[in-house]
Protein backbone atom coordinates (compact mmCIF):
# COMPACT_ATOMS: atom_id res chain seq x y z
CA UNK A 1 0.00 0.00 0.00
CA UNK A 2 1.16 3.67 -0.25
CA UNK A 3 -0.25 7.09 1.02
CA UNK A 4 0.19 10.23 -1.24
CA UNK A 5 0.54 13.65 0.03
CA UNK A 6 0.29 16.68 -1.87
CA UNK A 7 1.40 20.26 -1.14
CA UNK A 8 2.47 23.66 -2.99
CA UNK A 9 -0.64 24.79 -4.07
CA UNK A 10 -2.04 28.26 -4.07
CA UNK A 11 -2.69 31.59 -5.23
CA UNK A 12 -0.64 32.69 -8.82
CA UNK A 13 -1.57 35.10 -11.32
CA UNK A 14 -2.12 34.11 -15.53
CA UNK A 15 1.06 33.29 -16.89
CA UNK A 16 2.82 32.25 -13.10
CA UNK A 17 4.19 29.19 -12.58
CA UNK A 18 3.50 26.21 -9.09
CA UNK A 19 5.17 23.26 -8.58
CA UNK A 20 3.06 20.30 -7.25
CA UNK A 21 4.67 17.94 -4.81
CA UNK A 22 3.32 14.22 -4.29
CA UNK A 23 5.01 12.45 -1.04
CA UNK A 24 4.29 9.04 -0.87
CA UNK A 25 4.75 6.78 1.88
CA UNK A 26 6.06 3.24 1.77
CA UNK A 27 9.53 1.12 0.38
CA UNK A 28 7.90 0.36 -2.74
CA UNK A 29 6.94 3.52 -4.20
CA UNK A 30 8.72 2.61 -7.59
CA UNK A 31 6.19 0.03 -8.04
CA UNK A 32 3.75 2.43 -8.83
CA UNK A 33 2.84 4.33 -11.35
CA UNK A 34 1.88 7.72 -10.71
CA UNK A 35 -1.02 10.23 -11.71
CA UNK A 36 -2.18 13.84 -11.67
CA UNK A 37 -5.98 14.86 -11.63
CA UNK A 38 -8.00 17.82 -10.97
CA UNK A 39 -11.33 18.60 -10.76
CA UNK A 40 -12.35 22.09 -11.06
CA UNK A 41 -15.27 23.90 -9.78
CA UNK A 42 -18.69 22.64 -11.25
CA UNK A 43 -16.87 19.70 -13.31
CA UNK A 44 -15.74 16.20 -12.69
CA UNK A 45 -12.54 14.68 -12.23
CA UNK A 46 -9.99 14.74 -15.41
CA UNK A 47 -7.10 13.62 -16.18
CA UNK A 48 -3.52 15.92 -16.36
CA UNK A 49 -0.54 13.97 -16.16
CA UNK A 50 1.17 10.23 -15.82
CA UNK A 51 3.95 9.01 -15.43
CA UNK A 52 5.51 5.23 -15.63
CA UNK A 53 7.29 3.35 -12.54
CA UNK A 54 10.57 4.10 -13.61
CA UNK A 55 9.62 7.66 -14.39
CA UNK A 56 10.50 6.74 -18.37
CA UNK A 57 7.13 7.00 -19.68
CA UNK A 58 4.36 10.61 -19.41
CA UNK A 59 1.55 11.74 -20.72
CA UNK A 60 -0.64 14.62 -20.81
CA UNK A 61 -3.48 15.87 -21.12
CA UNK A 62 -4.46 18.00 -24.45
CA UNK A 63 -5.04 20.74 -21.82
CA UNK A 64 -1.73 20.91 -20.15
CA UNK A 65 0.92 19.33 -22.68
CA UNK A 66 3.34 21.94 -23.25
CA UNK A 67 2.85 23.79 -20.26
CA UNK A 68 3.01 20.96 -17.30
CA UNK A 69 5.72 18.47 -16.66
CA UNK A 70 5.39 15.95 -14.30
CA UNK A 71 8.62 13.79 -12.67
CA UNK A 72 8.97 11.96 -9.77
CA UNK A 73 12.18 10.74 -8.13
CA UNK A 74 11.93 6.95 -6.30
CA UNK A 75 14.86 7.93 -4.03
CA UNK A 76 12.91 10.50 -2.32
CA UNK A 77 9.40 8.52 -2.66
CA UNK A 78 8.28 11.84 -4.37
CA UNK A 79 6.24 12.97 -7.46
CA UNK A 80 6.33 16.85 -9.33
CA UNK A 81 3.86 18.50 -11.00
CA UNK A 82 5.78 21.62 -12.74
CA UNK A 83 2.79 23.84 -14.15
CA UNK A 84 4.26 26.75 -15.90
CA UNK A 85 2.31 29.64 -18.02
CA UNK A 86 -0.86 29.08 -16.12
CA UNK A 87 -4.34 30.18 -16.92
CA UNK A 88 -7.57 31.01 -14.89
CA UNK A 89 -9.05 27.70 -16.44
CA UNK A 90 -6.42 25.62 -14.44
CA UNK A 91 -7.76 26.59 -11.29
CA UNK A 92 -9.06 23.51 -9.77
CA UNK A 93 -8.25 20.97 -7.14
CA UNK A 94 -5.23 18.88 -7.66
CA UNK A 95 -4.77 15.42 -6.87
CA UNK A 96 -2.14 12.78 -6.70
CA UNK A 97 -2.51 9.15 -7.52
CA UNK A 98 -0.83 6.22 -7.37
CA UNK A 99 -1.69 2.95 -9.31
CA UNK A 100 -0.43 -0.55 -8.91
CA UNK A 101 0.11 -0.97 -12.80
CA UNK A 102 1.34 0.60 -16.26
CA UNK A 103 0.82 4.38 -15.99
CA UNK A 104 -3.20 5.67 -16.94
CA UNK A 105 -5.18 8.64 -17.98
CA UNK A 106 -8.16 6.88 -16.38
CA UNK A 107 -8.92 8.02 -12.27
CA UNK A 108 -10.86 4.62 -11.63
CA UNK A 109 -7.77 2.41 -12.57
CA UNK A 110 -5.75 4.39 -9.39
CA UNK A 111 -6.09 2.98 -5.84
CA UNK A 112 -4.61 5.55 -3.40
CA UNK A 113 -5.54 8.72 -3.49
CA UNK A 114 -4.17 12.00 -1.72
CA UNK A 115 -6.26 14.63 -0.10
CA UNK A 116 -5.72 17.19 -2.78
CA UNK A 117 -4.11 20.59 -3.02
CA UNK A 118 -6.23 24.09 -4.60
CA UNK A 119 -4.66 25.63 -6.96
CA UNK A 120 -6.02 28.92 -7.81
CA UNK A 121 -5.15 30.86 -11.05
CA UNK A 122 -6.13 34.50 -11.11
CA UNK A 123 -6.65 36.88 -14.78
Amino acid sequence: QVQVVESGGGLVQAGGSLRLTCAASGRTFSSFAMGWFRRAPGKEREFVATISKSGRNTYYSDSVKGRFTISRDNTKNTVYLQMNSLKPEDTAVYYCAARNGPESSLNYQYEYWGQGTQVTVSS
